[in-house]
């Protein structure tokens, strides 16, 4: 039985249809991360599943019973919310942690103690007597995500918490917040657009792009083993490679695209049209001759840095990117027109069926 199931919605603004999902549910204790560039119709989808926002159509189940609109109040006081700006009203950060408890009829000296054991599990207790406005950014934060925790919900909405943080706040405290929801085994969803941390945080991720659930699954089969082109473009695969399967071994399919071929591991048929798809992370850069079951030789064409990593770009008879720490480059002496080897397993290409994308592809 799901915590929260979502059926046949659709959400209409002006006329024009911005969200319209067949079915979604929330399962108990898990962290469900929705994934999507801006404007895919992400908070609209918080928004009905905190009952704040009535659909045009579909319906809304709590462990399976369906809710009534206007939802009960105590039905909305199961759930909590965190938005991308803190918004803490004027007071202490203490205030502001208690004050949802106080307004739930508990006494203030047990509205007190829940609030500053849940500033200490935060790690915001230093904070507790200082005005909420002269916080900084990832202190505000702290605050607002110990307002919704106090609560002890059972659903959790977070909508794109960490987005305004810099990169190392916000990985320190994505992974304590994730420490936090697994300990007290709360039902999370999680907006954002960031891929890194859907991947730190998901049990399981949605993909919503136009109002239209793309995908759902592990962290792993979304990144590795994405549905279709619009997936495996989003959550930047690297490689998508537009070809035909022309033979099978055993559980391996071997495709070819443009002069050359690779190997896959798949059970689709020769004359699949398909695009094939290889995460450039997975491609190895070598200056040897090993053999393997995918080992194909280029030209470098030109070498993109960004951090410590390089996108590589190669013409093996079809165009290859392979990420690279700035060390392999070194080592390689990779230059732009210089041969070099690639290797990359058949486990690591995804085969999508192909039926009228191919033009949207790498075209060979």
């Amino acid at each position: 039985m799901s915590l929260l199931r979502l059926a046949d919605i659709e959400v209409r603004v002006a006329g024009h249809p911005i969200l319209d999902l067949p079915e979604l549910a929330v399962e108990e204790g898990e962290i469900l991360v929705v994934l999507g560039p801006t404007g895919a119709g992400k908070s609209t989808l918080l928004r009905v599943m905190n009952l704040l926002q009535r659909p045009a159509r579909g319906a809304i189940f709590w462990r399976d019973r369906r809710v009534p609109w206007p939802a009960p109040l105590a039905l909305r006081r199961r759930m909590a919310m965190v938005f991308q700006s803190p918004l803490l009203f004027s007071g202490s950060v203490l205030d502001n942690v208690e004050y949802g408890l106080l307004i739930r009829g508990e006494r203030r000296a047990n509205a007190r103690a829940k609030a500053e054991a849940m500033l200490r599990r935060i790690r915001i207790d230093h904070a507790a007597h200082q005005r909420a406005a002269t916080l900084s950014g990832g202190e505000a934060q702290r605050a607002a995500i110990a307002r919704a925790m106090v609560l002890e919900p059972e659903l959790l909405l977070l909508d794109e918490p960490l987005s305004a943080l810099d990169e190392p706040i916000r990985e320190r405290l994505l992974e304590e917040l994730r420490q936090i929801i697994r300990e007290r085994r709360i039902a999370c969803v999680y907006v954002t657009h960031e891929q890194a941390e859907a991947f730190a945080l998901a049990d399981r991720i949605a993909i919503l792009d136009r109002g239209k659930l793309l995908q759902t699954g592990t962290p792993e089969a979304v990144f590795y083993h994405p549905d279709g082109l619009a997936v495996a473009e989003f959550v930047q695969t690297g490689n998508i490679l537009a070809g035909e399967v022309v033979a099978r071994e055993g559980r391996l399919a071997r495709v070819r695209i443009g002069g050359g071929t690779l190997w896959a591991s798949s059970d689709l048929a020769p004359a699949s049209r398909v695009l094939a798809c290889i995460r450039s992370e997975e491609i190895q850069l070598t200056r040897n001759g090993d053999a393997g079951a995918n080992r194909l030789d280029g030209t470098v064409t030109a070498l993109l840095g960004a951090g410590p990593t390089v996108k590589v770009e190669i013409d093996c008879g079809f165009p290859v990117s392979a990420l690279v720490t700035r060390r392999t480059v070194r080592e390689l002496e990779l230059r732009r027109g210089e041969r070099v080897g690639l290797a990359f397993a058949p486990e690591t290409v995804h085969l999508i069926p192909d039926a009228d994308t191919r033009s949207k592809a790498a075209d060979p």
